[in-house]
């Protein structure tokens, strides 16, 4: 059971809570932002003075300068007035004076130097200078930095980031709020694959089958944009949004092309998940140049595919509230979607499957009018798609594609283009020049039942497993309204160490509490028949109990089909489109204790009758079960006929149709 939102308690705060709010433009950020300036100057002077000192000469006595000169110890010399610098060969020791009586003497060790002579010049410096060996240079040793070095030295990394702060909001500004920060890097540009009429490539309605009452529905579309004149002068207009409902692989996505193939206008698509990034605001910013770009080549068509990824109901993110970045991108869709009328030949498309999540200001009129659900294909819908993904594939004379539209229920459009592909590789591993019935069997086998394995098996557990796909197989034999058994194998495929497939002979929908209960029981049949013959159980059951639990609780809290408990729904939500629920309620369960242990004692009730049922029925054909599993052990793989040919036994009787008579 799902927790149903209460509905707004006013329609003018249900329109107030839908309308969709623009990003605010940026102002540049004032008052003690300042101050953050020059704590940054400060901290870049402090960090470029003690961690990256400037390499200036050190100022040494006249004395020691005479002194190093008279050990040779002075490489170079240049004079600009009564100041000298120059370099030592070795560096030098030197104690500056001490100023401060409190601070211990410091040592430092001089290689660049300046010293000053006195005023009353030393008349045997010069000779005392050659004499040594020392270099006398006409330009400065050591270049010392001007101001302006200096400065950009103690304060440049500062001031540029302070003037790229300056700018990027300046940007900003011009651009449009966040908007502005995607364009300046980029991040805001649509990632929209753009398909346009002259493609070769283009998809057209030909190329769609299996869909066709959705098509249908999407004729009026294709005619507007064709034919725009026709509707206007009767004061109609297109709708402005067509969500496209369906389990994964339906063809939502080659239905949009073909709209767009059709009506012969560029095709903007996009998924969901490529309009959200880590930084907030690019979302809205790819929407709106996608916008921008549909408008710029109007008429056209936009297409999201996974519109449930940035379109969830707001107020149900997992993280970011208010502010997050999926609800910034959906905002800026719902404006988007109001900004432009349909007669401006914009459309836009959306895939989903995950309609309830969606937000109701989405789904509204005016944004998204027309909701269309794609339904798995029914036989005919499954043939036409086969003729459709083998119009380039040589097929053998035996090839019967209405035999494989009938073995393949419950198969999408994808899946069958997969099976078209998979008996093309099996044609093409055998050197055949054509694909044969047979390889199309094949690739259905390795679909449903996976990949064969190579498993050295003792004779103990082959005889073990071919008497539980055995107990499979009579059950569907036996048992009332049963599916037919297409074919059984000993052969190990994936994680199963045999398999038992039956199929359906036509399209169910409606599905009754005796076949149900039948279908336990074929499931029960491997551990029933290991019970019988060997008087012991085997851990192989394992998802075999699991199907049969999984229907047994169905039946009780999904359908109605216990006595003791009635109609009430006793499940969590379960999604259409994806065949999964939830394991457990969001909340707590909206059910008492006793309520839970009745659940539990009937899904057991259910399960114990049908396993009685099973054993039961084994026991009654044990001489048709060891036969059975004796063909398997010498065959490993046997198909319908030759089942049926080695049991003796005819496809399993029809349920009995009971009609209550009509009381006067």
């Amino acid at each position: 059971m799902s927790t149903r939102v209460p509905p707004s308690q006013s329609p003018q705060k249900e329109n107030q809570s839908s309308r969709p709010s623009s990003p605010d433009k940026p102002r540049f950020p004032l008052g003690n932002i300042w101050l953050v300036f020059l704590g940054l100057l400060v901290l870049n002077y402090l960090v470029s003075t003690f961690f990256f000192p400037s390499q200036q000469p050190d100022k040494v006595p006249y004395t020691l300068f005479r002194e190093q000169v008279q050990n040779n110890n002075v490489k170079a010399i240049y004079t600009k007035g009564e100041v000298i610098s120059g370099q030592f060969i070795a560096p030098v020791s030197y104690q500056p004076p001490i100023t401060d009586s409190a601070r211990p003497p410091l040592t430092k060790s001089v290689e660049h130097f300046t010293t000053v002579v006195p005023s009353f010049v030393d008349p045997g410096l010069e000779s005392l200078l050659i004499e040594h060996g020392v270099e006398i240079r006409a330009d400065p040793i050591q270049e010392e930095a001007g101001p302006l070095v200096t400065f950009l030295r103690l304060f440049g990394p500062a001031l540029i980031l302070i003037l790229f702060y300056v700018w990027f909001f300046r940007r900003m500004q011009k651009q449009g709020g966040m908007g502005g920060f995607g364009n300046v890097f980029g991040l805001g540009k649509s990632k929209a694959r753009q398909f346009n009429k002259d493609d070769d490539k283009k998809v057209t309605f030909d190329d769609v089958a299996g869909i066709d009452e959705a098509e249908k529905e999407l004729v009026e579309i294709v005619d507007f944009l064709q034919r725009p004149d026709k509707y206007a002068k009767l004061g109609a207009a297109a709708p402005k949004g067509v969500l496209l409902i369906g389990a994964p692989g339906t063809g939502k996505t080659l239905l949009a092309r073909a709209v767009a193939g059709e009506a012969g206008v560029p095709f903007f698509s996009m998924s969901g998940s490529e309009f959200v990034e880590m930084i907030v605001g690019v979302g809205a910013a790819r929407v709106r140049d996608l916008f921008k770009q549909a408008r710029e080549h109007a008429p056209a068509i936009i297409f999201i595919d996974e519109l449930d990824s940035i379109g969830r109901a707001r107020g149900n993110f997992i993280y970011g509230g208010a502010n997050s970045e999926q609800e910034q991108t959906l905002n800026q869709i719902l404006t988007e979607m109001d900004g432009f009328s349909s007669r401006e030949g914009i459309i836009v498309l959306a895939a989903t499957n995950q309609p309830d999540v969606l937000d109701k200001a989405l789904l509204r009129p005016g944004r998204f009018d027309r909701r269309i659900v794609i339904n798995l294909p029914d036989k005919i819908g499954r043939e036409a798609i086969l003729k459709v993904h083998t119009r380039k594939t040589p097929l053998a004379p035996d090839v019967d594609l209405e035999e494989i539209a009938s073995i393949t229920p419950g198969f999408s459009g994808a899946d069958l283009r997969n099976l078209v592909n998979e008996a093309a590789l099996s044609a093409a591993r055998e050197q055949q020049e054509v694909v044969r019935q047979k390889d199309f069997m094949n690739a259905l086998e390795r679909i449903v039942l996976g990949v064969a394995r190579p498993l050295l098996l003792s004779p103990h557990d082959r005889e073990r497993i071919a008497y539980h796909e055995g107990g499979h197989a009579i059950l569907g034999l036996v048992v009332p309204g049963a599916d037919p058994v297409n074919r059984v194998s000993i052969v190990p495929r994936g994680q199963a160490l045999g398999v038992t497939y039956q199929r359906p002979e036509s399209d169910r929908y409606n599905y009754e509490e005796d076949y149900i209960r039948g279908r336990i029981i074929g499931i029960l049949g491997g551990r029933s028949a290991e019970e019988i013959v060997y008087g012991t159980r085997t851990t192989g059951a394992e998802n075999d109990i699991e199907q049969a639990t999984r229907l047994a609780r169905g039946m009780v809290t999904r359908w109605g089909m216990s006595d003791k408990l009635g109609m009430v729904e006793l499940a969590p939500r379960q999604n259409p489109y994806l065949g999964n629920g939830m394991d457990t309620y969001p909340g707590s369960k909206p059910f008492s204790e006793a309520t839970a242990q009745a659940i539990d004692e009937e899904v057991l009730r259910i399960i114990h009758e049908a396993h009685d049922e099973a054993k039961r029925l084994l026991t009654k054909y044990r001489r048709e079960l060891d036969a059975l599993a004796k063909a398997l052990l010498e065959k490993e793989t046997l198909d319908e006929e030759e089942i049926l040919k080695v049991t003796g036994l005819t496809p399993a009787p029809a349920l009995p149709v009971k009609k209550m008579l009509a009381q006067e």
